[in-house]
């Protein structure tokens, strides 16, 4: 039986997904393996290698958006989940801000990010 959760997101864009990790210190690998409980593995595009013996996956969907991948148990372990995703979800919102802000016909704009 498998451990692993699958949690629909918001997430589209893979490179900004990948930066994001990065900007949080967090060693990001490509089509790889999510680990899990027991040794158990399964394959994500994205994966966030985590201290301990769990990863957190992102899988494509046909639509584009990005699937969690996680054995969600495994991750609260050695990590405060819900902080870990929450701030990684923020992280990308930023960078997928500032991305779409750089975007041509957009340089001139006024941009105020607002973050709670």
């Amino acid at each position: 039986m498998s451990h692993f959760s699958t949690l629909r997101t918001k997430i589209t864009d893979a490179e900004v997904l990948k930066s994001s990790l990065r900007d949080l210190g967090i060693t990001v690998k490509t089509e790889a393996d999510v680990r899990g409980y027991n040794s158990q593995r399964i394959r994500a595009d994205i994966v966030a290698t985590l201290e301990g013996d769990y990863d957190l996956g992102w899988s494509r969907n046909t639509d584009g958006s990005f699937d969690l991948i996680a054995d969600l148990w495994g991750v609260a372990k050695k990590h405060n989940q819900t902080e870990l995703i929450n701030s990684i979800n923020q992280k990308y919102a930023v960078n997928k801000a500032l991305t779409e802000v750089k975007r041509p016909g957009l340089s001139n704009a006024n941009v105020k990010l607002v973050l709670q």
